[in-house]
């Protein structure tokens, strides 16, 4: 089992940034990619970005391409979404989700997943 919490949702004015966090505890979180996915009200839950294991490899969906960045300290068990320039587009629940999957956006295939963190972006 893994256990994910995400912390460092707020509010925040639109054009300004936060950093996400997800700290990861019980089984060895270091083998297994990371991704980040947002559910805003009345809407799917949506990804938005994800890393391997080794953190060589990154993929964003097109809207956060150049604003958000996603990394990873496996030495802390945790990985970040640094979001900057965020819009009010942005608003939503905000998951940490751990797993092996085939390919990196796909939900389905994350087998851990955090209780979420809300960031709220205002215009």
């Amino acid at each position: 089992q893994v256990q994910l919490v995400e912390s460092g949702g707020g509010l925040v004015q639109a054009g300004g940034s936060l950093r996400l966090s997800c700290a990861a505890s019980g089984r060895t979180s270091s083998s297994l990619a990371m991704g980040w996915f947002r559910q805003a009200p009345g809407k799917e839950r949506e990804f938005v970005a994800a890393i391997t294991w080794s953190g060589r490899t990154t993929s964003y969906v097109n809207s956060v391409k150049g604003r958000f960045t996603i990394s990873r300290d496996n030495a802390k068990n945790t990985v970040y979404l640094q979001m900057n320039s965020l819009k009010p587009e942005d608003t939503a629940v905000y998951y940490c989700a751990a797993g092996s999957p085939s390919v990196l956006s796909g939900a389905g295939e994350y087998g851990y997943w955090g209780q979420g963190t809300q960031v709220t972006v205002s215009s």
